[in-house]
């Protein structure tokens, strides 16, 4: 086994370990507000937002500036002050006494931590470029495989000790894989050479979004987040609205997640694989399309069964997309970037996770839960024609200018 095989299975264990701790407690959250209470005179609903929308602000604030900082001091420092601080954050939230401490250290949360795109660019600089899309496949399987189980765990944990032992249980696997990071990761990492000035990290992000396609990359990514993710916090109403008032409604939600994302987790390793022999572009413009014609029929199903079997499709879909796009972003830029351009990436789902909930709501109030389909059908159908459009296979880095460049129709 080579050293970059042995350091891709140790990445994808720890991102395995800590995608189940941040699932544990995630589902939870909006209970665990309302059993904490405010001190204040603002509700519990807006105080439940908060708690999901201040993580996700701060953290597309902070990671492209971490990103900048792994190409300059070590990928592998990112992942343990991820993970390490993390854990302490974590810990501190399953002994707070209010609604307002709870958001307050979520915020912290979304500055601190950020290990999906600290795995990916460590991995990024370690697995040659040729076998990116398998490396990103593997890390995928490892994230939706957590996410899947996480809130099973999370939620036998609650149910047997409270919602809080399942932030210190969370606080313990996020330390075990910062452990695991520590001693079992030798990054070869090469400091720039003193006396030798780097341009500022402002710079950095400029230069990135002014390579061919990057910005065009970076907002698919944008949609393909910002779709299934208006979805998700009405997905619990809608399986009720299905089962007209039959008992085993949260039941059948989770089973419908859980199928959805071991279906992600099947397909991921399988097309990443797939995308280093025929090409990434390929299969992210397959996946989106077929993800987009999937949630159409979603919005006219009669049982709960039906909406089983479309998600179980949509997780299969969506699972190749994400791994060929990161594996694209990885081709599209230059090697020694790979904490900037994965930082800017997080920053990008992370907005997208933002803006998604407030979305999807206000479709809903306005259409209709059926509607949050169709609108996340067309989303992803927008997504798909700019793959197609301004997302070449392979791109030539060009000379360093100060703005970005239009994307061209290069399909190759």
């Amino acid at each position: 086994m080579t050293r970059w095989q042995r350091t891709l299975f140790i990445l994808v264990a720890a991102q395995l370990v800590s995608a189940i701790g941040f699932g544990m407690f995630f589902p939870f959250l909006p209970l665990y507000v309302e059993q904490l209470g405010t001190n204040t005179g603002l509700s519990l609903e807006f105080w439940a937002g908060m708690v999901f929308s201040g993580q996700a602000l701060t953290m597309a604030i902070t990671s492209p500036i971490w990103g900048s900082l792994a190409d300059r001091y070590g990928r592998k420092a990112m992942i343990e002050r991820a993970m390490y601080g993390g854990a302490a954050i974590i810990l501190l939230m399953g002994f707070v006494r209010s609604a307002e401490e709870l958001a307050l250290l979520r915020a912290i949360q979304g500055a601190i931590t950020g290990t999906i795109a600290a795995i990916n660019a460590l991995a990024a600089s370690l697995v040659p470029r040729e076998r990116t899309g398998y490396a990103m496949g593997m890390l995928q399987v490892g994230l939706w495989a957590g996410i899947a189980a996480g809130p099973l765990l999370g939620g036998v944990v609650a149910d047997a000790f409270g919602f809080r032992a399942a932030f210190i249980v969370t606080a313990i696997l996020l330390l075990i894989s910062g452990i695991v990071v520590t001693f079992g990761i030798r990054e070869q990492f090469t400091p720039p050479p003193k006396g030798m000035k780097r341009p500022g990290i402002l710079s950095d992000w400029r230069r990135i979004l002014a390579l061919p396609a990057v910005a065009a990359a970076y907002t698919t990514r944008f949609l393909n987040w910002l779709g299934p993710n208006m979805l998700l916090p009405m997905l619990p109403l809608y399986v009720a609205s299905l089962m007209r008032g039959s008992a085993g409604v949260s039941t059948l939600t989770g089973v419908i997640v859980g199928l959805s994302s071991a279906a992600g987790t099947v397909s991921a390793l399988y097309l990443g694989r797939l995308g280093d022999r025929i090409g990434h572009r390929r299969v992210l413009l397959a996946g989106t399309l077929v993800a987009a014609l999937c949630f159409i029929p979603q919005a006219f199903v009669t049982a709960g069964w039906q909406l089983l079997i479309l998600q179980a499709l949509t997780g299969a879909a969506t699972g190749g997309m994400n791994p060929a796009l990161s594996a694209l972003l990885a081709r599209y830029t230059n090697e020694g970037d790979e904490g900037a351009v994965f930082g800017i990436d997080n920053s990008v789902n992370a907005a997208a996770r933002a803006a998604a909930p407030l979305l999807g709501a206000m479709i809903a109030a306005w259409f209709g839960l059926p509607a949050i389909f169709i609108a996340t059908a067309l989303v992803l159908l927008g997504a798909a024609a700019l793959v197609f459009r301004c997302l070449p296979e392979q791109t030539v880095a060009p000379p360093v200018v100060p703005a970005a460049q239009p994307c061209e129709n290069t399909q190759g």
